[in-house]
């Protein structure tokens, strides 16, 4: 933890004031990069940029630096700007998650290394932002979150479109014969016009609704587009604000209680948003010594109204949102469910910023006593197929398979999935199970977005765009279907999923949070004696440190040495 100097200085103070050899080393090596006297005795600001080319979702981010900077220095800061790994989910291989925890460490340590008072710390893209919760987490340092904002809507013939759910439905319609390669490319450049991140509810924005929620944003922050002039406002505001919770002392750990987590657990399920914010609640809360179970989400979304209107499991996307009121309507209209006494980075609590908020547009933010369904986004099931839980987007699964058996067609892994799924000879039709095996966190490794297992080409050509699929991967938070995944334990350390062969009957009953594998304890007792681990993917390195130490899904994926030693289990 970040604690102030034994004199009682603040860290930035006490460093630059020291009368020895390294406060003089201090001074004039920062003085040297035009810094004066009078800088030195402001409060030092750090300003964690993740811009990074390879990075589309922050592209924008040394534009938003510098008004960040401009709000720093009005409010009496030193800005001082520094640089993380930025991690980019198109972009990056085999997958992020891989690297949300290095992220998470680096920035961590370029916390507590340096003499940093506060830090305005700029995400966006999926794990940019969990990496930034787990780190102030954990050095707890006085810190606020500024997100880079969505795209604005795509467009095309008349019609929004969203990245990437879109990007899932034009694929499709492609490799099924239904749009030309001229086409598939008009598609391509008419679905991402502009700076930001994904503009549907995937895992970017409800990141960026997560960081609002927890009280580690200011209101208002998550839904505004990226190119809007309000963002470079908000940007400005961000900056003023850190220096007043550097002069209040008011760190993280004082926001971030395990009341917020409650209030951004509700907030995701009236969203729809990400499955992947388990794993990343989980995570954050495992580095405030935290633990939150999957019961806890799966009881707050029992009770939690889904109610914007928001795709992939609604109609509109987040520039509605945005001038339907943002996360602070949402927040308003669950008020009466939320814990209004957090304490947020405003300096004020969750009840004090929601005075004065209204809902501006009731076709995107539903009424709590007319929502768009009684229940939350996401429901964690159960059964003999994974004792640890896994996860489905019940807003987002056709009616139709919301309860069904049918037989199982196994891939063993992604490269066996990739060989055969279009294979004209493989025994699949309609009501089949798809399973994907060897997918998660050690197996895959690190739980790539690939548990939106494509439709068998042979039954795209027949209509066919849903089915039930089970994997111990993620999907995207813009993914859409019958989709099961975070099966725990994995196939790759032996979880039931690797003991599934083909023609097995499964059972989903996502009401009664359901999953069930119809094969006797003494049948899969014989196929566990069978049952060899996969080779591990890395031999050396971040890699194998990766496989080695990353806990389960349902621990939240964070590396086992970073989290208290009784969450370790």
């Amino acid at each position: 933890m970040a604690e102030q100097s034994d004199n009682g200085k603040r860290r930035g103070e006490a460093y630059f004031a020291d009368e020895g050899l390294w406060g003089f080393i201090h001074r004039s090596f920062t003085k040297s990069m035009g810094y004066t006297e009078e800088d030195l005795a402001k409060p030092v600001i750090g300003i964690c940029n993740t811009f990074s080319e390879l990075n589309k979702c922050h592209s924008h981010f040394n534009e938003l630096v510098d008004y960040v900077k401009r709000g720093v220095w009005q409010a009496g800061g030193l800005p001082m700007e520094f640089p993380t790994i930025s991690i980019g989910e198109p972009y990056v291989k085999p997958t992020t998650m891989l690297l949300r925890n290095l992220m998470a460490m680096d920035t961590e340590e370029m916390l507590k290394a340096h003499p940093i008072d506060g830090v305005v710390l700029i995400g966006g893209c999926d794990k940019t932002v969990p990496a930034q919760l787990m780190a102030a987490a954990s050095a707890n340092i006085p810190a606020i979150v500024l997100t880079g904002g969505p795209m604005l809507n795509g467009r095309l013939n008349g019609r929004s479109l969203g990245a990437c759910t879109d990007c899932y439905q034009f694929t499709l319609e492609h490799k099924a014969g239904n749009l030309n390669d001229e086409q598939l490319a008009t598609a391509e450049n008419a679905i991402c016009r502009s700076d930001g991140h994904c503009m549907v509810m995937g895992t970017a924005s409800t990141m960026a609704s997560i960081a609002e929620a927890l009280g580690m944003a200011l209101p208002g922050c998550a839904a505004i587009p990226a190119p809007d002039s309000r963002r470079r406002h908000m940007a400005e505001r961000t900056g003023r604000q850190i220096v007043n919770l550097v002069k209040a002392d008011i760190r993280p750990r004082e926001i971030m209680t395990e009341a917020a987590l409650e209030n951004a657990i509700r907030v995701t399920m009236a969203s729809g948003g990400s499955t992947n914010a388990i794993i990343h609640l989980v995570a954050i809360a495992g580095r405030l010594g935290i633990r939150l179970p999957l019961e806890k989400f799966d009881e707050l979304a029992a009770a939690t109204p889904f109610l914007l209107n928001l795709r992939p499991s609604g109609q509109y996307q987040m520039e509605e949102y945005f001038e339907a009121g943002g996360v602070p309507a949402l927040m308003k209209e669950l008020e009466g469910l939320l814990h209004g006494d957090c304490l947020t980075v405003t300096g004020r609590t969750v009840s004090e910023n929601l005075r004065g908020v209204e809902v501006l547009d009731r076709s995107v933010i539903y009424p709590l006593d007319r929502p768009l369904d009684p229940q939350g986004g996401i429901a964690v099931l159960r059964g003999n197929l994974a004792p640890d839980g896994a996860l489905i987007k019940q807003t987002a699964v056709s009616t139709h398979l919301k309860k069904h058996r049918g037989r199982a067609v196994v891939f063993e892994s992604p490269a066996d999935l990739e060989r055969r799924i279009d294979d004209p000879e493989l025994d699949v039709d309609e009501s089949s199970v798809l399973v994907l095996k060897n997918a998660g966190p050690k197996g895959a490794p690190a739980m790539p977005e690939i548990g939106q297992i494509p439709i068998p080409k042979k039954l795209l050509l027949r209509g066919v765009r849903d089915m039930v699929r089970i994997s111990d991967a993620r999907i995207s938070g813009t993914s859409y279907g019958a989709l099961i995944v975070h099966a725990a334990p994995e196939a790759a350390v032996g979880g039931p999923l690797a003991l599934v062969q083909d023609g097995d009957m499964i059972e989903l009953d996502s009401a009664a949070r359901r999953l069930h594998l119809e094969v006797d304890a003494e049948e899969l007792a014989r196929r566990r004696e069978r049952w060899t681990p996969p080779e591990p993917h890395y031999d050396r390195g971040y890699g194998l440190l990766y496989i080695e130490r990353v806990m389960q899904a349902d621990k939240g994926c964070d590396f086992d040495f970073l989290v208290p030693k009784e969450l370790r289990k």
